[in-house]
């Protein structure tokens, strides 16, 4: 694990002189450590799924309470995070507005606020909706920040493949909401976010890879050149669109499923054999957009996870 100082030279963790926090800025930042635009990706993934469940419309209660759980055991998980990597945040440039960095929120107040979000959640989950809920949302958990951002994060380039397993549990988390059970639908949709993560998040590593670099961090671009990222790319896209129509053939999903995943798994795989050919020329900087696919990755688990919520209708 590569050791840096908790902030770089000269930059104040006072938000202004005297350490005044304004008492809305100081709400604002506790909400900001529940990275709540990741979060709406993780409900993306996990009300469609209840839909899948029941097929047809799930209790609208149990979605509610459903959705409430996930984020509030979401977001400690994602303070946590914070409070673990905030000596790196001070140091990276895309993380240098965080609430402890800018001293909106101490340490202390981080630590606390997401073991008690942790804890409420696990709760939440147990009494509202049931225990098999709340013990794959305290997995997922404990898995992000312990596996993922404790273990794996600072020592390997593997870090975003396996630490990824903690975005795929809601996956299982919106289906045994609705049936207290597992099911192999529920488990091929696990592995088709498994499978994303990877070549969602390194086309934005690649582009941020200098403030990796500066922080020891190994993302595979900063140990890997642009050709082998975007055919590591190319290869786990393949496999995530093969596993996406897995549904079907195991009568899981209909015609407008089938439909939407061919389409859009086509154009992922357009995008991400584009980016491995420029690439392969030796492209660098903006043109070899490299945001694009991950543009279009967040494009494409939304569409594809709307069409998991629609085809149990026209079936």
């Amino acid at each position: 694990m590569t050791a840096v100082e908790s902030r770089p030279a000269g930059v104040a963790l006072t938000p202004s002189p005297g350490g005044h926090r304004p008492f809305g800025a100081r709400v604002k930042a506790f909400v900001a450590l529940t990275k709540p635009r990741i979060i709406e990706l993780l409900l993306i993934t996990t009300v469609p799924v209840m839909f899948l469940a029941a097929q047809g419309v799930p209790d609208l209660w149990l979605v509610l309470t459903t959705t409430i759980g996930g984020y509030l055991s979401a977001g400690g998980a994602n303070a946590l995070n914070m409070y673990i990597d905030r000596d790196i945040d001070a140091l990276m440039d895309r993380t240098s507005q965080r609430p402890l960095v800018t001293g909106m929120v101490s340490p202390r107040e981080c630590l606390a606020f997401g073991i008690a979000l942790a804890v409420i959640s696990t709760v939440w989950f147990g009494l509202l909706v049931n225990w098999l809920s709340a013990a794959l949302s305290l997995g997922a958990l404990l898995f992000y920040v312990v596996v993922y951002t404790m273990i794996l994060k600072r020592r390997t380039s593997q870090n975003i493949v396996w630490g990824g397993i903690a975005g795929c549990m809601p996956v299982l988390i919106g289906w045994s909401a609705v049936t207290n059970s597992m099911s192999w639908a529920a488990v091929i949709l696990f592995a088709v976010i498994f499978f994303w993560t990877p070549p969602h998040y390194w086309p934005l590593s690649m582009k941020v890879k200098d403030d990796y670099a500066r922080v020891g961090v190994p993302m595979l671009p900063v140990i890997a050149s642009n050709r082998v990222v975007a055919r590591q790319i190319v290869l786990y896209s393949w496999v995530m669109v093969a596993v996406s129509l897995l549904l079907t053939p195991l009568g899981y999903a209909g015609w407008f499923y089938t439909v939407v995943a061919v389409l859009t798994g086509g154009f992922w795989l357009w995008e991400a054999h584009a980016l491995l050919s420029r690439a392969k020329s030796g492209v660098t900087g903006g043109k070899l957009k490299e945001m694009r696919l991950f543009h279009w990755s967040i494009t494409y688990v939304s569409l594809l996870f709307v069409a998991v919520a629609v085809d149990p209708f026209l079936r």
